[in-house]
């Protein structure tokens, strides 16, 4: 069988275990090379998959899957594990409209067991397979993958804390150690001495000595610590073993000869009701990619590229981004005021925070995939009388949602949050997308919330939010905007305050963030006004009474959910001041959007501007001759 064919007779993971482990050891090289060709095609996550071949391969070996659940964590290091489940022809459409998912998708294939995307997930979700298993009187594993940082957040351990007093759990946790810092040595030794720990031998060795020294308590604790002793010298055993766990590692997750035993021998505890098992591997982001390996951050996501090349800088600088409009006003804002503090929950890149980590390394903090704890830290923080600012996806949000409503709003601090990928964020999906900010802040109490249409307005707003007393969230999409040129200054925009774009006749759009400019466009052919109403809350009621007293009919556009949203807010405010109107609610409707090119996602919404004109005609008939403008409802 020559190396070229044997990756495409992988149906399915049954056809794995019929290979010798040369033969293994061939497809993962046949693996990482299907994984970087399909990823400088489409794009994705290019490091963590480089760094999973061999794990994947050792898993579904040993493990009968799909019977045995493997739970994905953060579920970005899944291209190996899609490749050998039967999607390895679907690869080229990965992340692509109408492809499959960079993710674990429930629908997409039986192997993928649990839908994981955020971080920290995967223990709870196994742990609840296991216990379901053993209730069902049904003989199946439950095995949790967790790397690539999801250990930092408070979810994993309480996961671990309720997954330790489960005795006859058959749970296993594979923590995924992708650090290249890690300290302990990794090789011969180690690896024989996971497999000896492993093994049936040192299992019934420590029960054995439970019994003959249980009676002789001073003996059986110097035993004890003897052991423990013995074990801390090679591997970081403690914390786990205190929860509850076997802790065995750790290994080289790119040694098949190491991982298959291994996991073997676990499985055949887990068959014993041993207890809950947890197998720490060390791989290497990057693996087999030199260029990857040498900068795992910079190829962790990348965009398409050729891979003899590696990336390159285009021969024209790209528009700025709002991220990195968020980066530079962070940066220049602490430099003009001294209680500025930026926080991230572990996305410094992602946040645009790199440049102001090396000039305010004092005033920078990265807690980990701890959401939660990032916005009550910047809760003490601003009791103190420090203005912090929260750089946050808006989805990532989401999970600090009490934290945001109990430690921050009830208390009326002074926090920014910037939340960066508001709206449809394109190849990442559902899981990804910024949707829900706008309903999810508008009915908290005492939070305000802007919606810049571009840039410069982004770079203005960040810096009115900072100048309030009251907690301010500014919301910004992936990518570049129009391309307006932000000001040097620190300038700030009037807080509450929208702005007329346009004069028409009869209909009114009102826009809230980028969608102002697709307005516009539409209405140039619809002759209709147009307000940039910058913000969601609190809202511009004066200017919208204005305009509802001129005009017929009113539109709101919006890159978020409809129910709930900015035109909700409108239509709140209309019958609050009693004033009636026809209003057409332009957002994303009450579903979940898949993966796709974000230009795409919007028009397939009717949010690009010939979607905004078909919308306005279709409801309120705009070739109809101007008609004279209605007075208010008394």
């Amino acid at each position: 069988m020559s190396e070229a064919s044997l990756i495409e007779t992988i149906h399915s993971p049954a056809d794995l275990r019929q290979l010798s482990r040369a033969q293994l050891k061939q497809l993962a090289r046949e693996v990482r090379a299907s994984v970087l060709d399909n990823v400088s095609r489409t794009g994705g996550h290019l490091s963590s998959n480089l760094g999973t071949v061999e794990l994947t391969i050792a898993l579904h070996v040993v493990f009968d899957t799909p019977g045995d659940r493997l739970v994905w964590d953060v579920g970005h290091q899944t291209y190996p594990h899609k490749i050998l489940t039967g999607r390895r022809e679907r690869m080229p459409t990965l992340r692509q409209l109408g492809g499959i998912s960079g993710f674990p998708r429930r629908d997409e294939s039986a192997y993928d067991t649990f839908g994981t995307a955020h971080s920290s997930t995967s223990i709870s979700a196994a742990l609840g397979m296991a216990l379901a298993a053993r209730q069902k009187g049904e003989d199946r594993k439950a095995v949790a993958i967790i790397g690539d940082g999801a250990m930092t957040a408070g979810m994993a351990f309480e996961a671990l804390n309720n997954a330790g007093v489960e005795r006859d759990a058959r749970l296993l946790v594979v923590l995924n150690d992708n650090d290249m810092s890690i300290s302990p040595p990794v090789g011969a030794l180690n690896r024989y001495l996971a497999q000896l720990m492993s093994g049936h031998f040192y299992a019934a060795a420590k029960n054995v000595g439970k019994t003959m020294l249980g009676p002789v308590p001073p003996l059986f604790e110097l035993a004890k610590r003897l052991e423990q002793q013995a074990k801390g010298m090679v591997v970081p055993a403690t914390l786990f073993e205190k929860f509850g766990f076997n802790y065995i590692g750790p290994i080289d997750g790119h040694d098949l000869d190491s991982l298959i035993p291994t996991l073997e021998n676990i499985r055949d505890l887990m068959e014993q009701k041993a207890g809950p098992q947890f197998l720490h591997v060390v791989t290497k982001k990057g693996q087999g990619y030199k260029l990857a390996e040498a900068d795992p951050v910079a190829y962790h996501g990348p965009g398409k590229f050729d891979p003899a090349v590696g990336l390159v800088k285009p021969a024209t600088p790209p528009k700025q981004t709002f991220t990195q409009v968020f980066g530079q006003w962070l940066c220049d804002m602490a430099g003009h005021d001294q209680r500025l503090v930026g926080i991230t929950p572990a996305m410094r890149e992602g946040s645009g925070m790199v440049e102001f980590h090396k000039r305010f390394p004092d005033r920078y903090y990265d807690v980990g995939i701890a959401e939660q704890h990032a916005v009550t830290f910047a809760a003490g923080l601003a009791c103190e009388g420090l203005k912090p600012v929260v750089a946050i996806y808006s989805t990532f949000l989401q999970r600090a949602y009490d934290q945001l409503i109990h430690d921050v709003a009830i208390q009326n601090l002074p926090v920014v949050f910037a939340l960066d990928r508001a709206g449809l964020v394109g190849a990442d999906g559902a899981t990804h997308a910024g949707n829900y900010d706008i309903a999810y802040l508008r009915c908290i109490p005492n939070v305000s919330l802007a919606c810049p249409a571009d840039e410069r307005e982004c770079r203005q707003l960040l810096s009115t939010a900072f100048g309030q007393d009251h907690p301010v969230a500014v919301r910004y999409p992936r990518g570049a905007g129009v391309g307006a040129q932000p000001l040097g200054d620190l300038s700030a925009l009037p807080f509450g305050k929208g702005e007329l774009r346009r004069e028409g006749q009869r209909i009114a759009i009102l826009a809230f963030g980028t969608l102002l400019y697709p307005a516009l466009e539409a209405a140039e052919r619809l002759d209709a006004t147009v307000a940039n109403m910058r913000w969601a809350k609190p809202l511009d009621t004066e200017l919208l009474l204005q305009i509802a007293a001129r005009h017929e009919v009113l539109v709101t556009v919006e890159e978020g959910a409809i129910m709930g949203g900015a035109g909700s807010a409108v239509l709140e405010a209309l019958a609050a001041a009693g004033v009636s109107r026809p209003v057409l609610q332009l957002g994303l409707p009450d579903q979940f959007i898949e993966h796709g090119d974000p230009a795409r996602l919007l028009a397939l919404q009717g949010l690009d501007a010939a979607g905004i004109e078909s919308s306005i005609r279709q409801r309120f008939d705009a070739e109809r001759p101007s008609a004279p403008a209605l007075k208010l409802v008394p």
